[in-house]
């Protein structure tokens, strides 16, 4: 099996790319996936998420935006949340590649999407590191005609993540998605095949 991180900015296409790669054959298992999966309701981290931040909505969730706009302006208050998410996303993710291994088998090419990874200081663990790169005034337009938050917003979150120089210092592969969809995908044909000549040359020497 070959185990490769896949990180990048906000706004960066890393969803893009990691959907891409699973069409040519990646398992992909997405921290952010498991980020709402470990605070369902009824779940330990729900309760703890709610005890520290009371963020219900009116559906007894856990009302996100409120909860975002809480821990993004306040680094102690973001640093609670992390104490608490990061090890539950640490285990589902851990038991989701378990049981990719036994379906897909040793060969498997397994893609773990996690977006604060230069943030982590660590990368441990991992065959590869894959960036997906663009420059940051781009990342700003995409969010913004994305429609998912205005300039100023988006900058301030970026703010709070990497730079764009941290992230591209951990990379083994960096993936420039700052072009068209069809540069993209001709970028992934090369990166699909060198990830298959790792994880043959990986399991040639073990």
């Amino acid at each position: 099996m070959l185990r490769v991180a896949v990180t990048g900015g906000i706004g960066s296409g890393k969803s893009e790319v990691t959907g891409r790669l699973e069409a040519r054959g990646a398992v992909v298992i997405d921290a952010d996936v498991a980020a709402r999966e470990v605070v369902e309701p009824g779940t330990p981290g729900f309760e703890q998420v709610i005890a520290n931040f009371g963020v219900l909505d009116r559906n007894g969730r856990i009302d996100r935006e409120r909860l975002a706009s809480i821990v993004f302006s306040d680094p102690a208050r973001r640093q609670v949340l992390n104490s608490i998410l990061h090890p539950l996303i640490r285990d589902w993710m851990v038991a989701e590649e378990q049981i990719a291994v036994e379906y897909r088998g040793p060969d498997a090419i397994v893609l773990h999407a996690i977006p604060l990874l230069a943030e982590s200081g660590s990368r441990a663990g991992y065959d590869v590191v894959l960036v997906v790169d663009l420059p940051p005034d781009l990342q700003v337009a995409r969010l913004v005609s994305s429609g998912r938050m205005g300039p100023g917003p988006a900058r301030a979150r970026m703010k709070t993540q990497a730079t764009r120089e941290q992230r591209l210092a951990i990379a083994d592969i960096v993936i420039d998605n700052s072009g068209s969809l069809a540069a993209l995908n001709k970028r992934l044909d090369e990166v699909w095949t060198e990830l298959e000549a790792r994880r043959d040359a990986k399991t040639a020497n073990s």
